[in-house]
């Protein structure tokens, strides 16, 4: 005789959350009856895979299939129905409404809690989400979009399933998914080689925002724009696809697909692939009289995973959650937070009461060809929507000892409370390392430790892995010294304040510079800013360098004497200059140091550049797109590359005022 079950549970939806919690109710009741309803064919897959899978890095599609019903049957009990979709929910009743996808066939399933698990959706803009289905304009959500973009494509001798002939392939959105998109088309058409040889894809990305990777401040992703132009990606910023001509694939051949792009320009594609974001699947819980977030459209739940009905939890990518830093409501899709999230319904259906989801940071990676971009709690652009004090730290520190081969730079930005140094978040870009300086600072977050605790902290050190004062310590420390009041940092729109002269400015403007009485000096030698560029000086007595190691003497003799300025100091990194802070500061002088010195500086003016340039090809007729269609090829943005200067300057801002 069977035993009845302890409780009847229902889980509409599998992938990460539904999945994860159904693994931890068998584990944590023996006798429950749980069953997974999910639409799609697969009951739990990588997502996070697909795009490597489309570049021949993941070889094998069966590695991205994380369980199967039969697996989930055997090990866990768990009766999993695929292509089955939950299309009501009668509270009242506790039951669900599930129809057969095959055959339309519907029934009723009785539930004592129900979890809904349903993901999110893509967003499809106009004019994409007006046109009929075409085969060659896909999006990437689940194996059958991967598999619908891979039978556009080349055959590789990485990956043969894919039998078409795509020359050209245009990604809408230059976010997470974007972006690796972009990096596995270039590789398809590489042979299946990631990163090796000239690819046969021609990729264009086209990004609204001014900027790619929009989550991140624009000086930190502005490295990401380089190397996807360093890989030849052609990427269209501040544009959008304002309308289109896709023919239907006839016997005669499959004619290309023509967008017709906000900036003016016409370009063809054979690929078109809509990566612009996804927004919560609440459908579902709308119709049954669940609490929908305004803003966010995502499921309110509370920190134990409940809906507005206690009977009814939710999880993943369709909930709507606190951003842990400011407690805000928001949605954040990822795959880590959803397996906790799971984890947590299941602890609380079963009694477990204390175990809670104590809000997400948002703590993410992307890697884009041979650089890594990462963030962990709020970015600079957060705060300021949200009217929060911060202060900011740059730096820009080797990923291990520098003497030790393979070293590479990891430039980090940290954001900190001015009042109580406590860490609020951080975002770090560049070759190796990334995600090791992010997970720690991820965990400092958590623990609510402050910039002194960062630069205290005790990391792993041997010349392989790391340095005896780590990029966190080094940034802890650099960000410590400002809030106890041993230098004053200042940032790139001071030392663009301080350069302005009277010839480019508004007599107010200029009224105003020189009521702060800010001169920039420079210390580094004369041969590096010859080498790599300077900040443009305008200001009465123009451009001051006197390196660090002469500071003293200029001192001394009194080549360096007036008292009534504040000296903006700046060098490579920051490092020098707090030195020159410190001697300044000594012999009594007003100093400052430029946050990450020119390097941070020279970020932060080439992502204005691209921004700049977008603009102009917004504006620019077709004849003109030979000079500024490509944004990273505009003369605008080559100028703000350092060692990219005309020979001899000492000035890397050559353009006019105007376009500065």
């Amino acid at each position: 005789m069977t035993a009845q079950p302890s409780r009847r549970v229902v889980i509409v939806g599998g992938v990460a959350g539904g999945a994860s919690a159904a693994a931890r109710l068998r584990r944590l009741d023996e006798k429950a009856s749980i069953t997974i309803f999910e639409r799609g064919p697969d009951v739990s897959f990588a997502n996070c895979g697909l795009p490597y899978h489309i570049g021949g890095e993941i070889a094998e599609r069966g590695r991205l299939l994380v369980t199967t019903p039969a697996r989930l049957a055997a090990r866990f009990r768990i009766d999993v129905h695929v292509l089955t979709e939950v299309v009501s929910i009668d509270r009242e009743a506790k039951l669900v409404k599930v129809r057969k996808l095959q055959d339309g066939s519907e029934r009723d399933e009785p539930y004592d809690a129900l979890i809904l698990s349903p993901g999110a959706s893509p967003i499809v803009p106009p004019p994409f989400s007006k046109a009929p289905p075409h085969p060659r304009i896909c999006t990437l959500r689940n194996l059958g979009d991967m598999d619908a973009i891979i039978a556009a494509l080349p055959t590789t001798t990485a990956t043969q399933s894919g039998n078409g002939s795509v020359r050209r392939a245009v990604v809408i959105g230059g976010g997470y998914i974007g972006l690796e998109l972009a990096e596995n088309l270039v590789n398809r058409g590489s042979k299946g080689e990631p990163n090796k040889g000239t690819s046969s894809i021609a990729v264009t990305v086209v990004e609204l925002a001014p900027q790619v990777m929009g989550v991140g401040d624009p000086e930190m992703t502005a490295p990401l724009l380089d190397e996807l132009v360093n890989r030849g990606v052609d990427v269209l910023l501040s544009t959008k696809v304002d309308s289109m001509d896709a023919p239907v694939d006839s016997e005669d051949g499959k004619a290309p697909i023509v967008l017709q792009l906000s900036n003016g320009r016409t370009i063809e594609a054979d690929l078109v692939v809509v990566a612009v974001g996804v927004r919560p699947d609440s459908s579902l819980a709308q119709a049954a009289g669940l609490a929908v977030g305004a803003r966010t459209r995502g499921i309110v739940v509370d920190n134990r995973m409940r809906t507005t009905d206690p009977s009814i939890y939710a999880v993943g990518d369709a909930v709507q959650i606190q951003e842990f830093v400011t407690g805000a409501p928001v949605s954040i899709p990822l795959a880590g937070p959803a397996n906790r999230q799971g984890r947590v319904a299941a602890d609380n259906i079963v009694g477990r009461g204390d175990s809670v989801y104590n809000a997400t940071q948002g703590t993410a990676i992307v890697r884009v060809f041979a650089q890594a971009f990462a963030l962990t709690g709020l970015t600079e652009k957060m705060a300021r929507r949200g009217n929060i004090s911060y202060a900011v730290a740059h730096t820009h520190a080797v990923s291990h000892a520098s003497y030790f081969p393979g070293s590479s730079t990891v430039h980090l930005k940290l954001l900190y409370s001015p009042h109580t140094g406590r860490v609020l978040g951080a975002q770090a870009v560049g070759a190796d390392g990334v995600d090791k300086r992010i997970d720690i600072i991820s965990t400092a977050i958590r623990a609510k430790m402050t910039v002194e605790d960062l630069a205290n902290l005790e990391l792993c050190y041997a010349p392989p892995f790391g340095s005896a004062k780590d990029a966190v310590n080094f940034i802890g420390m650099a960000a410590y010294n400002n809030l106890c009041g041993d230098v004053k940092l200042r940032y790139v729109a001071d030392a663009d304040a301080a350069g302005q002269g009277a010839a480019d400015e508004s007599p107010a403007k200029v009224q105003r510079c020189a009521s702060k009485r800010i001169k920039l000096l420079d210390v580094r030698t004369a041969a590096e800013g010859d080498r790599v560029g300077a900040i443009r000086d305008d200001s009465p007595g123009g451009y001051l360098n006197i390196p660090v190691d002469d500071l003293r003497a200029a001192i001394a003799d009194g080549t360096l004497q007036d008292k009534s300025v504040e000296y903006l100091v700046y060098c490579a990194v920051g490092v020098r200059a707090y030195v020159a802070c410190c001697i300044l500061k000594a012999h009594g002088f007003n100093a400052s140091n430029l946050s990450g010195g020119y390097t941070t500086y020279a970020m932060a003016k080439r992502s204005e550049a691209a921004a700049a340039a977008a603009a102009a090809a917004a504006v620019a007729t077709k004849s003109d797109h030979s000079a500024v269609g490509t944004v990273a090829r505009s003369a605008e943005f080559a100028l703000f590359y350092p060692h990219s200067r005309p020979e001899g300057s000492r000035v890397v801002q050559q353009l006019p005022a105007s376009k500065i």
